[in-house]
């Protein structure tokens, strides 16, 4: 083990405690931010090296984007960790900046000495680098597409208005080859500045209730990019060839007969075959982990989301590496609002959503896109709650046909058409004596139990799937009537090996959508 990496490692032990301290306050706090990240117009941030953990126990050496010590940085007003910020993640800190700021990134250069220079691009902006006192002088040293910081603690500034609500990429614009696929790479939000039209949003866990500008017309009183809550999912590939040709170089130690390479320009990143796939740094099941998890010092953000039913859940996705990865999210497709920032709207009324209804949201490197998710239960054809005939349970359809009237209701947005339809009126064994549906046996399915031991949402799910209608098998209680009781919809990539982890499934590309009736709180931190 090199000395540098024996290093982080007892750095990382060192850590652990002060991590878990934090981790109980996050635990105790009452709301939590679906998009964690920093806050603020100025941003001084530093690129340096660490290892990132994989579930098959590999520490892969990797660079990323983090904060500099001591810089003023700040969270969203509902996170436990004002101002928490790790000097080296992956991906980099998520910069939350509103529409209209101007925002300044200060990039250091702590990368070790053989990388070279590094630096930031801001696809979509236009972004300038003198120093922001002095117009005049321009900072950093010229590189091929931007400039960039010095190795050995260089500086350059970056300064741009956030003129495009939505989401964005940064990364890095130095040997983007290796840079990007090192992990130097992260995200901007960008919220928007005029919002109306959303007064019935419940802006559970959200940073503004609209992901874009007013888009109220005369042929709509509702602005289309409403939500409740949001997660933020950036894609990446990891090939730990390359990283592990990067460590040499990094840790090498000169002596008799070694001489060690100055550059990183003899790594090869040809070919490519990447083993790890990663979402927001995290493989499976570790993305299901708590954000800031005390066991990830450099992957802080995780990809757990979470709903009720009839939430209008904004996806913000970014693809980064060099592959598309096709993401397919269970239970809805996704609308599409927008792409790198831009909305797509119809040619004939611009307050009307064009983009399409996507099967999976492919990634594209480079890009973001924005979309809708939402679920109700709306087409299964029998009632999610459970509620059985005489049971005296109410559902009286709103206009589009979902009980809306009482919004602290367990069956609160319950699809009022299947209200009182059983899942099945016999038990396992009576195929096609009733239904709408007849299921086998849980005892046989390949997949074992429902997630919450039930098919039906709320506290009275367990008691409403025994007795005359024995699912899971007669006597069977897998979650106590108190407790939660939900739908677990996977959202993997569909390219196969992309939820593995080092060719090992699961793992990858691969989280669950959990979606609990509205009496369940939804507590971020867990």
């Amino acid at each position: 083990m090199s000395d540098f990496k024996m290093q982080i490692q007892t750095s990382a032990s060192r850590l652990l405690p002060l991590l878990a301290v934090a981790l109980i306050s996050l635990l105790t706090a009452t709301t939590w931010a679906a998009v964690p990240g920093i806050t603020g117009q100025t941003f001084n941030l530093t690129a340096q090296q660490s290892y990132v953990t994989q579930p098959d126990g590999a520490a892969v050496y990797s660079w990323g984007y983090g904060c500099a010590t001591g810089a003023n940085v700040a969270a969203p007003s509902f996170l436990p960790f004002p101002g928490f910020c790790n000097p080296m993640q992956v991906p980099g800190p998520t910069l939350i900046v509103n529409e209209g700021d101007t925002v300044v990134v200060t990039l250091t250069n702590n990368l070790p000495a053989a990388a070279g220079n590094t630096s930031i691009l801001f696809p979509g902006f236009q972004v300038s680098t003198t120093d922001p006192s002095n117009s005049a002088v321009q900072t950093g040293v010229q590189g091929l597409l931007t400039r960039e910081a010095a190795s050995g603690g260089g500086t350059v500034t970056y300064t741009f208005i956030a003129n495009k609500p939505g989401t964005h990429s940064y990364y890095s614009g130095t040997q983007s080859d290796l840079q990007v696929e090192m992990g130097l790479y992260g995200a901007v939000v960008v919220l928007p500045k005029n919002v109306a039209g959303c007064s019935n949003s419940k802006g559970e866990y959200s940073l503004a209730v609209a992901a874009y500008d007013d888009l109220v017309g005369a042929t709509s009183t509702v602005n289309p990019s409403c939500y409740d809550r949001e997660y933020l999912f950036q894609f990446a590939e990891m090939d730990p060839r390359i990283h592990t040709q990067a460590e040499a170089i990094a840790t090498c130690a000169a002596g008799p007969g070694v001489i060690c390479p100055t550059t990183m320009q003899t790594v090869a990143t040809e070919p490519y075959h990447p083993t790890y796939f990663l979402i927001n740094g995290r493989s499976m099941p570790d993305d299901m982990d708590a954000n800031y998890a005390p066991e990830y010092p450099a992957q802080p953000y995780n990809g757990n989301p979470h709903m009720h039913p009839g939430d209008l859940t904004l996806v913000r996705v970014i693809g980064t590496g060099r592959w598309q990865h096709p993401f397919h999210e269970h239970g809805n497709h996704v609308r599409v609002l927008a792409r790198d920032g831009n909305l797509l709207l119809s040619a004939s009324d611009s307050t009307k959503l064009a983009g399409p209804l996507l099967f999976t949201t492919t990634t594209t490197p480079g890009q973001a896109l924005d979309g809708i998710f939402y679920w109700t239960g709306k087409g299964l054809n029998w009632d999610i709650y459970g509620h059985k005939p005489g049971d005296g349970s109410v559902c009286i359809p709103d206009a589009n046909g979902y009980y809306t009237a009482d919004s602290g209701a367990l069956n609160y947005y319950e699809w009022c058409a299947d209200h009182d339809k059983p899942l099945e009126t016999h038990p396992y064994g009576s195929v096609g004596s009733g239904g709408p549906a007849t299921l086998p046996d849980a005892n046989i399915l390949a997949d074992g139990a429902w997630y919450g031991g039930s098919p039906y949402l709320g506290p009275d799910a367990t008691a409403n799937a025994v007795g005359t209608s024995p699912i899971p098998p007669a006597g069977t209680v897998v979650n106590s009537p108190t407790t939660e009781a939900g739908y677990a919809f996977m959202w993997h990539s569909h390219n196969e090996r992309e939820i593995t982890t080092n060719d090992i499934f699961p793992g990858g590309m691969l989280m669950m959508m959990l979606v609990d009736p509205p009496v369940f709180h939804i507590n971020e931190a867990q």
